[in-house]
């Protein structure tokens, strides 16, 4: 059990909160949400008691128990001496039901192995195992579907349904948040309070659609009402007595307190849009692949993998974890050598790249540095750019290995509005983005009139960029799209 009572929580001088109150009963299955910055994750560690509340009181009643988004360092994990000691000390699984859990995350590698000598995905799934096995009284999830593909998903859905204790899940999958929550708590970043709805989360749109709409006609009216006082201030000029005088400075203060108190509006009712730079013609094929081949050792990645992509040909790249997706991206890229098999490029294909583990930045390199090494643009019109996806004024000057993951896609995706690519290449450029964030950025690529190849898991993305033709790994099939469930290929 959760209840806050008009909790406000600050540090440095910055409000994150401020007089908020919600509560959580046993069993709840809760989504957290909130844009990228809201202070989500902030909220997590109050509720596991790492921080603690600047005013008000948070009752927390039963066992916390916490799964980031990612496992950097765990000393439980780096100390473990196999699989199975770290994902059930207590041996409250069998070893088949323990195999059964490993596959059905895609977690390729036995009970026996060293979990520290996996990747990060892998050791954030087995920290994900983990906590589900030991079922805290509140077990929070911080983007428990990343590194996931679409068989992992349904896993874990299935999970969420039947998790017998309370629930928390910050989560931007928004098929998750609609088939198994029943609370929302939204964290506003404009109003720096934390709002409680019931029900699941397109309710939670709908309701938040109805109050942004009755706070922008408030926000409208007061801007009229010190139009208006404005202008008869203007008329009160003339009065030169003392009462006069008083009238003016009652009529001013009562304008600097509605100024003051007008809320910010939020940036979804702003309209926020950008639009990527038109791309440089190339010839009808501008990039193929025939018959690759690639292995590492005798594990046989990809074999005889044939791909032509056409000018402005949108393409999705769909398969399990481990199916070669991400070493099929590089080999087009040039990164990666074939063992078999050659890549045929137009020699005016200019190639944009998205990969969710950031491997293209130099993470001691600032954010304008970043910008600067890929376009040669001025200050000022790198600053309007850079705005667009919240990196204002000196935050340019932060270094990029200190921004989140939702920040560093924000960036990467900043990137490639600043130079003329032909071809896009997206490696599930949704992980780490709020779905407010996903809806922006994926309104921007429906507009891109270059060619695409993209992989994701996430049914509204692929289905909203609606790819002509669809390509399986491991199984090499090349078919038409039709906008279905991304889990069902019918051929035409």
């Amino acid at each position: 059990m959760i209840l806050a009572k008009n909790i406000s929580y600050s540090y440095s001088r910055l409000s994150i909160y401020n007089d908020s109150s919600f509560s959580i009963i046993k069993g709840e299955k809760v989504a957290l949400v909130g844009p990228n910055g809201a202070g989500k994750s902030t909220l997590f560690k109050l509720l596991m008691k790492e921080d603690h509340v600047t005013n008000g009181s948070l009752q927390i009643v039963g066992k916390v128990g916490y799964v980031p988004q990612e496992i950097k360092h765990d000393p439980i994990l780096d100390t473990a001496v196999d699989i199975q000691s770290y994902i059930d000390p207590e041996f409250k699984k069998e070893s088949y039901e323990l195999m059964i859990m490993l596959s059905s995350l895609e977690v390729n590698a036995a009970l026996e192995d060293v979990p520290r000598t996996l990747s990060g995905g892998q050791r954030t799934k087995l920290a994900l195992l983990r906590a589900i096995i030991e079922e805290p009284d509140i077990l929070l999830l911080d983007e428990p579907t990343n590194f996931l593909d679409a068989e992992g998903k349904r896993w874990i859905m299935e999970f969420l349904s039947e998790y017998p204790n309370t629930l928390i899940v910050i989560s931007h999958d928004i098929s998750l948040l609609d088939r198994h929550i029943e609370k929302v708590i939204a964290i506003n970043p404009m109003t720096k309070t934390i709002e409680e709805y019931k029900g699941n989360y397109s309710k939670y749109v709908k309701l938040k659609g109805i109050n942004e709409e009755s706070l922008k006609k408030r926000v409208e009216n007061d801007q009229k009402e010190i139009g208006r006082m404005k202008k008869s201030l203007q008329k009160m000029a003339r009065m030169s007595s003392e009462k006069g005088a008083r009238a003016r400075a009652n009529v001013q203060t009562r304008i600097d307190r509605m100024t003051d108190a007008l809320p910010e509006l939020p940036k979804e009712i702003a309209h926020i849009k950008f639009t990527l730079p038109e791309p440089i013609h190339t010839s009808e094929i501008p990039i193929s692949a025939k018959e690759i081949g690639k292995s590492y050792g005798e594990d046989v990645i990809l074999s005889d993998v044939t791909l032509s992509i056409r000018r402005g040909e949108r393409i999705a790249l769909y398969g399990p974890n481990g199916a070669g997706k991400s070493t099929f991206i590089k080999i087009l890229m040039g990164r990666t050598e074939p063992d078999s098999g050659e890549v045929i490029k137009d020699d005016k294909l200019h190639i944009g790249y998205y990969s969710q583990e950031f491997e293209t930045f130099d993470f001691s390199k600032t954010i304008l540095e970043t910008v600067e090494s890929v376009c040669d643009l001025p200050l000022t019109q790198v600053r309007p750019i850079l705005s667009k996806f919240n990196f204002l004024r000196e935050r340019i000057y932060q270094q990029v290995g200190t921004l989140s993951g939702g920040e560093k896609t924000r960036l990467s995706i900043a990137l490639l509005m600043l130079q003329s690519y032909n071809l896009l290449i997206l490696d599930e450029p949704t992980t780490y983005l709020d779905i407010q964030s996903q809806k922006i950025i994926l309104e921007a690529l429906k507009t891109y009139k270059g060619a695409m190849l993209f992989v994701s898991h996430t049914e509204e993305f692929v289905e909203g960029l609606a790819p002509s033709r669809i390509m399986l790994l491991p199984e090499n099939k090349i078919k038409h799209w039709i906008p279905k469930d991304i889990n069902n290929y019918t051929p035409q």
